[in-house]
Parts: C-alpha cells; structure tokens; sequence
C-alpha cells in the first residue's frame, strides 16, 4: 500500500511537471505570434517602412524556435517519465494484472531520477516544434515579404516577370541576391527538416486505426 502511495504520488508529481513545461511551450509559441502580428501591422501600415522589417521577423521568430526546442526537450524528458508509468505502473493496475508490474521499468526510472537526461537531440527537437507549429508562421511570413514586396513597389514598376521581382528585392545598397538567398535558405531548410522527421515517423501520439476505433464506443 506504501509503494502504491508513492508511486501515484510520484506520478501526480511528474504529471503536473510536464503541464508546467507544456504552458511554457504556449507562452513561446504566442510571443512568436505576437511579434509577426505586429511587423506585419507596422510593414503594411506604412508603405516606407522596407521589406527587409520581415528578416527581423524571421530572427524573432527563429529565436523563439530555439528557445520553445529547449523548453520542449525538459518537456519530453519529464513526459517520457509519465509514459513510463501510465504503461508499466497504471496499465497493470487497470488491467488488475499484477505480472504486467515486473520488468526493467523501475531500474530506468531510478537511473532517470538519479542522472536525468534528455530523451530527443536539439535537432529533433526544433523539428517536431516547426512541424507542428512553425512551419505556419514561417509560410505566412515569407508570403507577407512576398507580397509587401509586391504590394509598395516603386510607381511605375513593372512587375511581369521573375527578375522583376528579384530586382525589388534589392533595399538601398543592398542588392537583391541576399534577400533572395535568406528566402531560399528559409524555404529549404523547413522542408528539410520536416521531410526528416516524417521519415523518422516520431510522434508523441499514434493514428489509432479507424478499424479499431469499435472499442472505443461508449
């Protein structure tokens, strides 16, 4: 009865860990938001303001990625810890079957709590949270440069063709190819990384199956 004790108290614990982890996840994500929405506001209100006010969006928002990956890693090592016991702890006790308790569970929990370490790399870390997140953000912001390029062009300006609009790219003495190397730098690197991780197939949660969804009827 002790052990039990412990052990939902222990789990009560690490539960509300990772919901403290996951609204620190929120707070990031909607600092990201927030400051797109305001450049966006500032860049179309103004017609002088440069196009190049989207880069900056870009490094906030690529500053709040690395910071939401970093949270998001605590987040999985302590989640990681609540699976461990909702499929070796608690599936036993529903399933009233006491031989499910045995295994090396325990021992890795124990390690984990003497020496905890993370259960992801960084890298797939800003993977999952661009792919679930980000990749959004980052497609409305390189549609806004795209289209405030457009949009406050010069007077008289044509623009018809594709170097018409690489040639707008270019912002005082700053010529175009820059601007145009941080657009296909973004659009590659997002791709990449979301290609990566859906062919890792890693997720917290699985498809069900639609051939099994009968069980679930209530």
């Amino acid at each position: 009865m002790f052990y039990a004790n412990v052990m939902s108290h222990f789990y009560r614990g690490e539960l509300g860990r990772i919901m403290m982890w996951r609204q620190r996840l929120d707070v990031t994500t909607t600092w990201a938001l927030t400051s797109t929405t305001t450049l966006f506001t500032v860049a179309f209100s103004f017609p002088a303001v440069p196009h190049l006010i989207f880069f900056f969006n870009l490094v906030v928002v690529t500053m709040m990625l690395w910071i939401e990956a970093r949270r998001y890693r605590f987040y999985d090592a302590y989640r990681a810890r609540v699976r461990m016991l909702e499929a070796h702890f608690i599936m036993p006790v529903v399933m009233q079957n006491t031989e499910l308790l045995e295994g090396e569970w325990r021992k890795l929990i124990a390690q984990d709590l003497l020496l905890p370490s993370y259960k992801i790399s960084w890298l797939e870390a800003v993977a999952r949270r661009l792919k679930r997140n980000y990749v959004f953000v980052y497609v409305v912001i390189l549609v806004g440069w795209t289209v405030k390029i457009v949009v406050h062009a010069p007077t008289g300006v044509p623009i018809g063709t594709l170097r018409a609009f690489y040639d707008l790219m270019a912002v005082g003495r700053l010529p175009s190819w820059p601007v145009a190397a941080v657009f296909i730098i973004t659009v590659v690197a997002i791709v990449a990384m979301v290609v990566w991780l859906a062919r890792r197939g890693d997720s917290e949660v699985h498809e069900f199956g639609e051939r099994n969804r009968e069980r679930w009827k209530i």
